[in-house]
């Protein structure tokens, strides 16, 4: 194998994220993009390949997957689609027996997760689930630390994340929830899979709230903040979120009668052991300090605290005075971790590596969501079956 050849299902934001990635990486393994197959027009796909230069000369260019993944001989295939689209494409992927990266979440609907689970179960394709957060430096020294009994057995678990860039799930094509699934599915299937990674423990019971009390309104849907009488005072309007340094997150009004998404939400997890981890969400903070991703670990022995926007772990014993503060390197996307999945993913393809990501743990991830937002809707406990193969 001289060159590995990768072919990409979908060229979206996150795909076009990793793919330098991959195609210029670290290592000097020599890789092409050998095939395209998205909606886009051809020459709109080379501009936006340019722009992050990557060399598209030879890159053949398809609109049906089934027709690349057929006349294509790929080393690796990368889906990058919207959400809903993710199960469909990776099911046709995984029927090939083709190494495959898949963007999360895996499912967004219980059919699409039962088909997906089918594949896997059926196929023998090895798989990157783009589960970032678990293999950063930051979750393998906690992980680490809770092994070696730093503070004792883990009795209880507070997770948290608050990105203050909430508006993308407001003013763009995140706002449709039949497109997303849901707030769980989008942020928290990172969340809950860190948790299930660093515990190894079994989760089989969970209940879930969701709350929509800020990012509301009465606008009329479809409304543009372009076209709103209010555009120049709205603090989620362009020019107010210019003037304090963040980015335009989309057209679309978030005010309006169809916004969609939840705005908070909660997951409470029991594991095998009786213990308990709270999981929260929010996404309406905007000061760049209140923003927060990370978790609180009480052992019997003390706490370990970290979250990736301070880089640091800091435990604290409970019958010792003081603590102990560790900076780790979270420099790079997602704390580092999308330049480790595209080393792994490169492993894969040359069959050097099992993947690091695996998509047992996408489809367990995705299920307790999926059972999340059942939980939020019924307002009830559920329990959990699903442990992989």
């Amino acid at each position: 194998m001289n060159v590995l050849s990768v072919g990409v299902i979908g060229c979206g934001l996150r795909v076009r994220a990793m793919l330098p990635l991959i195609l210029q990486n670290a290592r000097g393994i020599p890789a092409r993009l050998a095939a395209v197959c998205d909606v886009k027009e051809k020459e709109t796909l080379i501009d936006e390949l340019k722009k992050i230069d990557i060399d598209c000369t030879n890159t053949r260019f398809y609109t049906d997957a089934e027709e690349m993944l057929s006349r294509e001989r790929l080393d690796g295939v990368m889906i990058g689609t919207r959400c809903s689209l993710h199960t469909k494409y990776a099911v046709q992927v995984l029927e090939k027996g083709i190494p495959l990266f898949l963007e999360k979440p895996v499912a967004t609907t219980q059919s699409d997760w039962e088909l997906l689970k089918k594949a896997y179960e059926n196929g023998d394709s090895e798989v990157v689930v783009s589960f970032p957060l678990r293999i950063t430096a930051m979750v393998q020294e906690v992980k680490k630390m809770v092994e070696q009994l730093e503070i004792g057995p883990i009795q209880h678990v507070a997770a948290f994340n608050y990105p203050t860039y909430g508006g993308d799930y407001y003013h763009n094509w995140y706002r449709d929830e039949r497109e997303t699934g849901g707030l769980f599915l989008q942020k928290a299937t990172h969340d809950l899979d860190y948790i299930n990674h660093i515990l190894d423990l079994r989760p089989v019971e969970l209940c879930a709230m969701t709350s929509k009390q800020v990012m509301k309104g009465d606008k009329p849907a479809g409304l543009k903040c372009e076209d709103c009488p209010e555009k120049l005072t709205c603090p989620e309007g362009p020019q107010q979120t210019l003037s304090r340094g963040d980015y335009i997150h989309g057209d679309y009004c978030c005010y309006a009668e169809d916004t969609g998404n939840e705005d908070s939400g909660t997951v409470i997890v029991r594991y095998e052991t009786g213990m308990h981890v709270v999981y929260t969400q929010n996404f309406f903070v905007r000061n760049p300090h209140a923003g927060k991703r990370g978790a609180i670990l009480a052992g019997e022995g003390g706490t370990l605290e970290f979250d990736w926007n301070t880089s640091e772990i800091v435990v604290r014993k409970h019958y010792t005075p003081g603590e102990i503060r560790y900076k780790v390197e979270t420099t790079g996307n997602h704390g580092g971790g999308d330049k480790k999945l595209a080393e792994n993913f490169i492993g894969v393809m040359q069959g050097t590596e099992k993947s690091k990501t695996p998509l047992e743990q996408g489809l367990l991830s995705a299920y307790m969501c999926l059972k999340a937002k059942e939980s939020a809707c019924k307002h009830c406990f559920v329990p959990l079956d699903y442990y992989g193969k």
